[in-house]
């Protein structure tokens, strides 16, 4: 399969070659807005609350330049002549340079784009747009990557390139660039696919094998970030728990205990009554009444030696499992503030909470 070059009509090669000998020329001056814009979002980036993975740039080499502005269209007329897509490139064209922000997370690259967006005095957005905004809404599979167009305001590199493409001209500092925002998952698979679609050393090597193939990984790409996401959503709910002046700090009602409870241990969970007074009752016994002290008594840690010292025959539920805990924290205060008079006749907590604290009294002695 040729190349757009090799497949254009002579008729229009004339006009690539004059755009591709000038492109020839500007280039090492483009090469220093590329640079200028690529340090200028980096410093821009750093140290934000979405700190991206890595910042690249790339100033587009003459060989791509000469086959993508080598594209034709359809003629205006039927049976009339063939048309450049790009007669005039160094207009129309926004990718010459070209910024890819990499980020860890979808959510992240809103974020990233908001960020570049507001700094006004830098950069003017005259262009936002999904890349998989259109396979979302067909119900097909894309890789999804954000794509900012963004217009340089008053910049020094860009008037020195301006000069050299026009010394006669007034350089305004002026000029517009892509700048595409993705995730890793979405970097790599884009690569990979750029690098067999349209970077392919024989054209001829190819196969809708390959197409089903990509859109396949894409599938399971949006997967594997849907995962993430909400692994870290998860991360960020169990860290406010630990925030003394937020989350954690918040008191604890029923209702609070159970959202704690089903977020750090969503495999123990009540099978029939949703009301969580109990465990509030339980808690507010020892003073514990915010949720960075549910959190501190749900340790994973603890809970697995409380497991280990009880030997439960069954799986225990909240409620036991909650009783368990600060039986382990409290010893025999947990028994005094909870169960019933040791006057009280006949007294079955008390005998059950007795007999427990005896089995983690033994397993504590077989750990010394």
């Amino acid at each position: 399969m040729p190349s757009n070059w090799e497949s254009l009509d002579a008729t229009l090669r004339e006009s690539v070659e004059q755009n591709v000998e000038i492109y020839t020329r500007v280039r090492p001056a483009l090469k220093l807005v590329t640079r200028d814009v690529l340090l200028t979002l980096r410093d821009m980036l750093k140290d934000t609350d979405v700190t991206p993975l890595f910042v690249t740039g790339r100033t587009k080499t003459v060989a791509s330049f000469r086959e993508k502005i080598s594209r034709i269209e359809e003629p205006l007329e039927p049976g009339g002549p063939p048309v450049l897509k790009f007669p005039d490139p160094f207009r129309t064209l926004n990718d010459m340079v070209g910024i890819r922000v990499i980020t860890k997370l979808p959510a992240e690259n809103a974020a990233v784009a908001n960020l570049i967006k507001r700094q006004r005095q830098l950069f003017d957005c005259r262009g936002d747009r999904e890349k998989d905004i259109g396979s979302i809404e067909s119900g097909t599979y894309g890789y999804s990557s954000r794509h900012l167009i963004l217009r340089t305001i008053q910049n020094e590199s860009v008037k020195e390139y301006q000069q050299a493409f026009n010394p006669e001209a007034q350089p305004n500092g002026s000029y517009f660039f892509e700048c595409q925002i993705r995730t890793v998952f979405a970097h790599a698979w884009s690569e990979i696919e750029h690098d067999i679609r349209f970077k392919a050393e024989d054209p001829r090597a190819w196969t809708p094998q390959f197409d089903r193939q990509f859109t396949a990984t894409a599938a399971m790409l949006e997967t594997v970030e849907t995962a993430f996401s909400e692994l870290n959503e998860s991360y960020e709910q169990v860290r406010s728990f630990w925030d003394l002046e937020g989350e954690g700090a918040a008191p604890l009602t029923p209702n609070r205990i159970r959202d704690v409870w089903r977020t750090l241990l969503p495999h123990v969970d009540r099978k029939v009554d949703d009301d969580w007074g109990w465990a509030a009752e339980l808690m507010a016994a020892h003073g514990l009444n915010q949720t960075v002290q549910l959190a501190g008594l749900l340790s994973a840690n603890r809970i697995t030696e409380v497991r280990k010292a009880l030997d439960h025959r069954y799986s225990p539920g909240p409620d036991r499992l909650l009783d368990d805990l600060l039986l382990w924290q409290y010893g025999t205060k947990h028994i005094d503030l909870t169960a019933e008079s040791p006057d009280t006749i006949p007294h079955p907590r008390r005998d059950s909470l007795q007999r427990r604290l005896k089995q983690i009294e033994r397993y504590r002695l077989t750990q010394a």
